[in-house]
């Protein structure tokens, strides 16, 4: 540790900032290193005031329960106690937020969201390059029409399934004058719109449908393009308009040295320089940006596409704090803090060079896990102090409001107020959600099993809520509505055929979980006009407070012996499968298998649902500590088995008392009751900690 300013801070960390960050901002680094104490001295104390006003409310609330017990909620005497302690805020007067300076993917656009870990360079390339997919590929290579390629070359049989669904969703998103695509037998178009007719690029011809591109490729001399009538080699789609970097759920970073290795990524992203070299099929291979795509237009001027997602950061929440830099008072900083000073600092260097990520001025920051209006209001202080510090004008930095805490939710418009001139953003996050109405809820009584929250009461006013109070507050055609993400990457059938659902909602992004899934949800969004659908939902009541706030206890249920075990397995198995990796290996989001073998995308919001929910079981006695013992155990040993094949891979079965991955499992459940809003961070970060200690 060295000292800056008075602040203790990690030697790597400084290092980074002073000979990567800073050059070429114009900003001195005695300026910098004054400023961040500044504004740590001057947040730190409200950041820990609201971490407070949090353990009060769920103190008083879980008085409020206990008191209770056994007796039907009277929701009238709930909503009245909610109000009376503050949990619940008055509605802002009908107001329209006042961003400015939004990037049309952001405002103007409707399409799929990738989220990536930051920490993992070669995803993060892919995901910034997943701007542009082939639909071919897409199609050809998952399971989202029936039936698979035979063998390892090219299935003819599996290229006509795909080459007939493409050209069927061509005829729906711009079809011909006459005829159908299939009958198309040279390059020669004539479209029903002519107006969706864009240009042309060497070998593609481009469209435009709701907003969205499609550029069909000819190629008479590519091997698809030489069996296709007219010459057709492939159809690319605009994909993944938007894409969120990620330093908080899907990455494990506990130390300074992981936090350099996760800003260091994001520099790279913001400079336009980062690459990575791999080995992929016994060859070495180098990654790198991709550039913008070339047009010209039907007048013979031309013109460019952005060839890459217009990309987010998501900044930690304001609980966790870091070692990376300790406080004149011996404390480690706000974990939040920090990443808004050092990725705002990253972000100008965007702000400085033309074509690069935001076109419009802007550097955009999604922020999770806040609480209600006032943590919202502390957000925009804080940004605000951030510009100040970096010579920025006014709300420059833009905000992303994760819709994923009961509090939050339940005060929606008021948070939305709270940021309204920044704000761009508002997703809803059902895994965190569902974990925090648990905690919120832990003594009400035992939870419904975790496979039924889906089809009670409170998530669909929360998912309708979400979208009703966006439109109110003006959201459309200035900020996104998103939707959360699709978690079985290897279910595209299941991904098409339900996920459109979440455009026909009237949101205008969702998340998923990689490139072939954003181009896969694309055509989603050419099948449904998502502004008209919004302008439809916008004479709709906000569905009642009254729903939202029911709570998913199990009225009545009398479990069986086989029901409890199977549900303590099913939450011990994902739980294992999952910080297993991340306290051994370090790794924050990956396809984990389920207790079916069905691989699932996992992070820390998936890992919450599980622990608390069978923290409250055992809470209300619906299983002892001895079975849940028991299935953690023998989940251990099914963890095992599915990871035999990774060289890596630590068993824990049989080494349960010495296995820091099987403890750090066990503390999330036996202390998740007590964990601050029943978050996995605290405990996963100690035990990632110790690991890396021991080597």
């Amino acid at each position: 540790m060295i000292d800056r300013a008075g602040l203790n801070v990690a030697e790597p960390l400084a290092d980074f900032i002073e000979a990567q960050a800073l050059p070429g901002t114009g900003i001195a680094s005695d300026a910098f290193w004054t400023g961040i104490a500044d504004i740590f001295a001057r947040f730190a104390p409200d950041n820990a005031a609201l971490l407070e006003t949090r353990d009060g409310f769920q103190a008083r609330i879980d008085a409020w329960h206990g008191e209770r017990a056994g007796q039907p909620l009277d929701m009238e005497a709930y909503q009245a106690f909610l109000r009376e302690i503050g949990y619940l805020v008055p509605e802002p007067a009908p107001f329209a937020i006042g961003s400015e300076n939004v990037d049309d993917e952001v405002a103007r656009l409707a399409g799929p969201q990738l989220v990536v870990p930051i920490l993992n360079a070669r995803f993060l390339l892919n995901a910034a390059n997943a701007r542009w997919g082939s639909l071919y590929d897409a199609l050809y290579g998952t399971d989202a029409i029936s039936g698979a390629a035979a063998g390892k070359g090219y299935d003819a049989d599996r290229g006509a399934q795909v080459i007939a669904w493409a050209k069927a969703f061509l005829d729906d998103a711009i079809p011909l004058a006459e005829g159908r695509w299939a009958d198309l037998a040279s390059d020669e178009i004539v479209l029903r719109d002519p107006s969706q007719y864009r240009g042309r690029s060497e070998k593609g011809r481009l469209f435009r449908h709701n907003g969205l591109h499609i550029e069909v490729m000819f190629d008479s001399g590519h091997p698809i393009g030489a069996t296709d009538p007219a010459g057709i080699a492939d159809v690319i789609l605009e994909s993944a308009l938007t894409a969120i970097c990620d330093l908080e759920d899907s990455i494990a970073a506990v130390d300074a040295q992981d936090k350099v290795a996760a800003y260091a990524n994001w520099l790279g992203l913001m400079r336009g320089d980062l690459s990575d070299t791999f080995e992929k099929g016994g060859a070495m291979m180098t990654r790198a940006l991709n550039p913008d795509r070339r047009y010209s237009a039907p007048d013979g001027s031309s013109f460019t596409l952005p060839g890459r997602s217009l990309l987010f950061v998501r900044n930690v929440g304001h609980l966790m704090t870091t070692p990376a830099i300790r406080l004149a008072n011996g404390g480690d900083a706000p974990e939040g803090i920090l990443d808004a000073i050092v990725t705002s600092l990253i972000a100008m260097h965007d702000l400085k060079r033309d074509g690069g990520n935001s076109r419009a001025g802007s550097i955009y920051i999604v922020k999770p896990k806040m609480h209600g209006p006032e943590e919202a209001a502390f957000s925009d202080r804080l940004f605000d102090a951030v510009e100040d510090l970096l010579g920025l004008a006014r709300h420059t930095i833009k905000i992303g409001v994760m819709d994923e805490e009961r509090r939050t939710s339940a005060n929606l418009a008021a948070c939305i107020h709270a940021v309204r001139d920044r704000i761009v953003f508002i997703n809803t996050g059902f895994l965190d959600r569902t974990g925090d109405e648990m905690h919120t809820s832990m003594r009400a009584g035992p939870m419904i099993r975790k496979g039924e929250m889906k089809a009670s009461a409170w998530i669909t006013a929360y998912e309708d809520r979400n979208v009703q109070i966006g439109l109110a507050c003006g959201l459309s055609g200035h900020a996104q509505i998103g939707k959360g993400m699709w978690a079985a990457p290897d279910r595209m059938a299941d991904m098409l055929d339900q996920k459109m659902g979440h455009p026909n909602s009237g949101a205008n992004t969702a998340w998923v979980p990689s490139p072939t899934a954003a181009t896969l949800h694309a055509t989603h969004y050419h099948r449904i006009d998502v502004f008209t659908r919004q302008a439809e939902r916008m004479a709709e009541p906000v569905s009642p407070l009254e729903s939202l706030l029911t709570i998913p206890v199990a009225i009545g249920r009398n479990w069986s012996p086989d029901e409890i075990a199977q549900e303590l397995d099913n939450n011990a198995q994902g739980i294992l499968g999952y910080v297993v990796r991340w306290i051994d290996q370090g790794i924050g989001c990956s396809k984990v298998p389920d207790i079916h073998d069905v691989g699932l995308m996992e992070d820390r919001a998936t890992l919450r649902i599980s622990s608390q929910h069978m923290a409250n079981w055992l809470l209300h006695g619906v299983c002892t500590p001895q079975e849940a013992d028991a299935a953690l155990r023998r989940m251990a040993a099914k963890v095992d088995t599915q990871n035999a094949g990774d060289p890596l891979y630590r068993p824990m079965s049989g080494r349960e008392e010495s296995s820091l991955a099987f403890q750090a499992a066990r503390a999330l459940v036996f202390e998740g009751c007590v964990q601050p809003n029943g978050y996995t961070e605290p405990l996963l970060h100690r035990y990632r900690a110790l690991a890396k200690s021991a080597g």
